[in-house]
């Protein structure tokens, strides 16, 4: 909860979370003490970033990442969260295997009706170093092919770099299937097979083209979620508020920008 704290304080309204804290958090509050407490800090839980593997070949290990998904999606129920990322984990690795489109289209169409019962729809989430689901085109068949209408896709700027998708077909998406996106800023002296997570930056403060990206998302009337997140280890070493309220102030000037 400390890290909302410091959210809060900041001045963001509205938050992911990660499942291995919240869960980590409810060993000792319930569900209704933890909402009650995100209210208090004038949040709102929009999404949280979960890794169940529900996109693996072997089928007791898929049936047991979907029965731990189906879990978390019931806990972030409880405290009005809505939504939950689900990348590609499990097939990511170097060593994994190519699982081909049309099954993985068909086994997110099982964790979408899972969801939509429970009110917590899976985000379909791009990873651009891993093996599966690294390029635009392929989330968006797995997305079209599951054939569900609650599908969505979850980007980012610096994921999509990473896999090779330029922002230039993000117009294509379509403006239903984008709730979330994050504004993962990179910096110019490093090829997309060199970055890594751990070079994202401030928003902003690098060369992704984040201004045309949210021109292409953006529609009247509909409200898209930008989120940050970043793991620099030069913003480790600083006072977590500061960076919190830094990454603010560079959203809030990046949203001006963005017309």
């Amino acid at each position: 909860m400390g890290e909302l704290e410091t959210a809060s304080k900041a001045g963001f309204r509205s938050v992911e979370i990660w499942i291995d804290s919240f869960q980590e958090y409810l060993k000792t509050n319930t569900p209704a003490e933890t909402r009650r407490r995100i209210g208090d800090l004038g949040l709102r839980v929009e999404n949280a970033i979960g890794f169940a593997p529900w996109i693996v070949d072997d089928a007791s290990a898929r049936q047991k990442g979907v029965e731990q998904l189906k879990r978390e999606m019931a806990q972030l129920a409880e405290i009005g969260c809505k939504r939950i990322a689900t990348p590609p984990i499990g097939a990511h690795t170097p060593n994994d295997p190519i699982i081909p489109l049309p099954p993985i289209a068909e086994r997110y169409r099982a964790i979408l009706d899972m969801g939509s019962q429970i009110g917590v729809i899976p985000q379909l989430e791009l990873w651009g170093f891993a093996r599966n689901l690294n390029r635009l085109s392929d989330v968006m068949y797995v997305a079209i092919e599951s054939g569900h209408p609650a599908a969505r896709v979850l980007l980012d700027i610096y994921h999509l770099y990473k896999g090779g998708s330029g922002v230039e077909m993000l117009p294509f998406v379509g403006k239903p299937a984008i709730e979330i996106f994050h504004v993962n800023d990179y910096p110019g002296n490093l090829s997309r097979e060199k970055i890594t997570d751990a070079d994202r930056i401030y928003p902003g403060d690098g060369i992704a083209p984040i201004k045309a990206a949210l021109n292409a998302i953006r529609s009247p009337g509909r409200t898209v979620v930008l989120s940050l997140e970043v793991f620099n280890k030069s913003y480790y070493a600083q006072d977590a508020q500061t960076v919190a309220k830094t990454a603010f102030v560079k959203m809030n000037r990046l949203i001006g920008n963005a017309d």
